[in-house]
């Protein structure tokens, strides 16, 4: 293994104590045979205790001082997969500096700026005719006042970007509020954590509804690799993360996706996730998510697309992976702990028979996080949610029910 790994060049995992940093690891040591070498924050996270990497490295607060001396240590240039949309940023805005050591596949850095923001996105989205779920912006008060005049409930309140300010407030990336009284609230306890709020009418559908592409595009804007997705259930309910997904054929959804990245001239991983409203059958985009692995990366690779390894074959000027066609082979993917907490709540709502739930594990399935070659990860995962769970403020601070609880 040794004699293999100097002979091709690192790949570079940032972000590794997140699902889709330790995935990406993974998919690129145990499926392709690769070096890798992972970044964390905290290096005493349960995913830092993989068995998948050749080395962990903490950043210490310093993304791009870890990346240079990891860089500087490699006798050749190395792949760079971001793991977070910080790091992408990060990445993005000191690019010229890391180029002389990582192969870095990126867009322009206007459309990096222009496709995290939200506010930027919506914006052009809106003016590029894509379409997007009715969108107001909010600095203030007064902007808040206006909207609710032509604003119908339920609707969806986020920030235009997550700021760390926001992160230790709550962990929800957006609420879904159902009353004035409620969005007065959160807006209130929220207006100080960023400096945009994103209001959006709620699009009617269940957690199926919600479709994904994930792609990579070379640098002259060509997709190399699609793949489609969907949610079957999400954690937080109706505006959480994906905990149980299926791979299927969408061709609305493809056709999006390739029109929206390659219309600002994309390059790199990109990710785009639609939903279909429940009542009239159209589709809006939700929002992208650029530049890195997500958590439907693994769901790609499981169904037979080689997608992370695509961008490193195309990086490097080898002869791309065969397999970068969607075969539609029914493929699921499943965060075994989240799920099991989505599948709780749906039943008490009355909304999920016990049936049903086996009927929707059934199939070829990919896990998130447990693996019976690297346990340690899920293992310590699985504690670290059991002493959360013991701590009262915390289990508050994490229920999907929280807007409901706000007062005025």
């Amino acid at each position: 293994m040794k004699a293999y790994a100097e002979q091709k060049p690192h790949a570079i995992v940032t972000g590794l104590e997140y699902m889709q940093g330790i995935q990406a690891a993974r998919i690129l040591s145990r499926r392709h045979h690769l070096p890798v070498i992972a970044i964390c924050e905290d290096i005493n996270h349960p995913y830092a205790k993989t068995n998948c990497c050749e080395n962990v490295v903490s950043s210490k607060g310093d993304l791009i001082g870890a990346l240079m001396d990891i860089g500087k240590s490699l006798p050749q240039k190395s792949v760079l997969y971001p793991g977070t949309d910080g790091d992408v940023l990060m990445v993005s805005r000191n690019r010229q500096q890391l180029s002389e050591y990582f192969f870095l596949c990126l867009p322009k850095p206007q459309v990096v700026e222009m496709l995290m923001d939200k506010l930027q996105f919506y914006a052009f989205a809106q003016k590029s005719g894509f379409r997007v779920p009715d969108t107001w912006f909010v600095y203030n008060r007064d902007d808040l006042e206006k909207a609710v005049k032509t604003l119908c409930f339920p609707c969806v309140l986020k920030p235009h970007m997550r700021t760390a300010e926001w992160n230790r407030l709550s962990p929800f990336k957006a609420f879904k509020i159902n009353t004035l009284q409620q969005l007065l609230a959160i807006y209130e306890r929220y207006e100080n954590a960023t400096g945009c709020f994103i209001l959006q009418n709620w699009i009617e559908g269940p957690d199926a509804n919600l479709f994904s592409c994930n792609a990579y595009f070379d640098a002259a804007g060509g997709a190399l690799a699609t793949f489609v997705a969907r949610k079957l259930r999400q954690w937080p309910p109706e505006m959480g993360q994906s905990s149980l997904g299926e791979e299927c054929r969408n061709d609305f959804v493809l056709h999006e996706t390739l029109r929206l990245f390659q219309t600002v001239g994309f390059h790199g991983l990109a990710y785009l996730e639609i939903k279909r409203d429940q009542r009239s059958g159209d589709y809006f985009m939700v929002e992208p998510n650029i530049c890195r692995p997500t958590g439907r990366s693994a769901i790609a690779e499981a169904g037979g697309v080689d997608l992370l390894y695509t961008m490193y074959c195309d990086a490097l000027g080898l002869p791309l992976p065969p397999n970068r066609v969607q075969q539609y082979r029914g493929v699921k993917w499943i965060n075994l702990r989240q799920d099991l907490r989505s599948a709780l709540y749906y039943w008490r709502k009355g909304e999920l028979s016990v049936p049903q739930w086996r009927e929707s594990l059934r199939g070829r399935k990919t896990f998130a996080i447990f693996s019976w070659s690297d346990p340690r990860p899920f293992v310590g995962d699985l504690w670290r949610s059991v002493r959360l769970f013991i701590n009262s403020s915390e289990r508050r601070r994490h229920r999907p029910d929280e807007p409901s609880r706000e007062k005025t």
